[in-house]
């Protein structure tokens, strides 16, 4: 069984149309587990991309992170994996600096690879798997 998670403080992404539904959801709780769809740097209210550099994107996306899992019962502690696009490979160094910050601390599994984000604008797309028991 599985149960569908929505945080108001954070985005739901993955509409292609903005007319209707996403055919996403932000996280489901399965099995002791929180899988959580992909964030990005999108301001919760406006569902537009946050203007600024890989720091002020990267700040964003954990916080909307954050958010989900704050929803589905979960904390940074709970995260096993994560797994991080960036549109430029070479904003690695600011990233892994950003990330290291927000994360302060805990430690989790990752994958970070250069890609195309969905979206105009997005330079960075985080998901993430947690644990709750």
């Amino acid at each position: 069984m599985k149960e569908i998670i929505t945080s108001k403080s954070a985005p739901t992404t993955g509409f292609t149309d903005a007319a209707k539904p996403p055919p996403i959801v932000q996280a489901i709780r399965a099995g002791g587990m929180l899988f959580v769809s992909g964030q990005g740097p999108l301001d919760p209210l406006t569902k537009t991309v946050v203007e600024g550099d890989i720091e002020v994107q990267t700040r964003r996306t954990l916080a909307n992170l954050i958010s989900v899992l704050e929803a589905g019962g979960a904390t940074l502690a709970n995260v096993v994996n994560m797994r991080v696009v960036l549109r430029n490979v070479a904003d690695f160094p600011r990233f892994n600096e950003v990330f290291r910050d927000v994360l302060d601390g805990e430690k989790v599994t990752r994958t970070c690879i250069g890609g195309t984000p969905h979206r105009a604008g997005v330079n960075v797309e985080i998901d993430c798997i947690a644990v709750l028991d």
